[in-house]
């Protein structure tokens, strides 16, 4: 199943400017997160080590290591496609892995030999369903070391009436106002890809493989329930560092 350089980065390029109908200032949330990270790890002996949960192609990972180059990133996904496309593409950014995030065994899937610094996701884990989530977290809180970070940019509903309809209506003139510059949305994406004969048997594997349970449509947790479940899960503090409109990137430190 392997793909060229060419083929990959073309691709990959292509999902990068569709993302960006999907985050709010999506470069400026990778850029919070990579602050974050070097932030805790900054004067820590050793090579910092880093789960990325739901990568993708790659894109968090590719920018964390330019911010972080002696960082070790391991890169987790269950799409086969996309991780295919980013070891092509960024094949030194992060050792990719393929496993169902909160499934049975997914964390022994890592292959992790010491505690995690950081814990990263973008528009990820808002597919999971509460129960799921929960478990995810207390998972991801057993491999952090303490003082390690949970960070994850999502789209994160306030709960309260009034200001969760601002804050989404600014989220979404903020979105409007960006996709001038992206001409291709999730779904003319893939039914492009579907189109390219290197890729077919890799969309083939992606389609074998059922839709796990909970993630067919996102969640959509408020952030208050969010910050529930980590303290729940053992995490000292939990809260954003960033946010416009629903576009948040929370912090939870074990």
């Amino acid at each position: 199943m392997g793909l060229s350089l060419a083929t990959a980065e073309r691709w990959v390029e292509r999902w990068e400017l569709q993302q960006q109908r999907y985050a709010v200032d999506r470069e400026e949330r990778f850029t919070v997160i990579a602050d974050v990270v070097e932030h805790v790890v900054a004067g820590r002996a050793g090579r910092p080590l880093v789960v990325d949960l739901g990568c993708g192609p790659g894109s968090l990972a590719a920018r964390l290591v330019r911010r972080l180059p002696d960082a070790e990133i391991v890169a987790v996904d269950r799409d086969p496609l996309l991780l295919e496309l980013g070891r092509t593409h960024h094949p030194d950014a992060a050792r990719y892995v393929d496993a169902e995030i909160g499934a049975d065994g997914w964390t022994g899937a890592l292959g992790l030999d010491r505690p995690l610094d950081a814990a990263v996701s973008t528009t990820a884990l808002h597919y999971l369903d509460r129960a799921t989530l929960l478990r995810t977290y207390r998972q991801l809180a057993a491999l952090l070391r303490p003082g390690g970070v949970l960070v994850n940019g999502d789209h994160l509903p306030q709960d309260q009436a009034g200001p969760a309809g601002i804050a989404a209506h600014v989220g979404r003139c903020r979105a409007v106002r960006q996709r001038v510059f992206a001409h291709e949305d999730w779904r003319s994406w893939w039914a492009a890809v579907a189109e390219d004969p290197e890729l077919t048997d890799l969309l083939a594997e992606r389609r074998r493989r059922a839709e796990p349970a909970g993630t067919g449509h996102p969640a959509e947790l408020p952030l208050a329930v969010h910050l529930e479940l980590l303290r729940r899960a053992g995490f000292a503090q939990a809260g954003p560092v960033w946010q416009y409109g629903e576009s948040c990137v929370l912090v939870a430190v074990r």
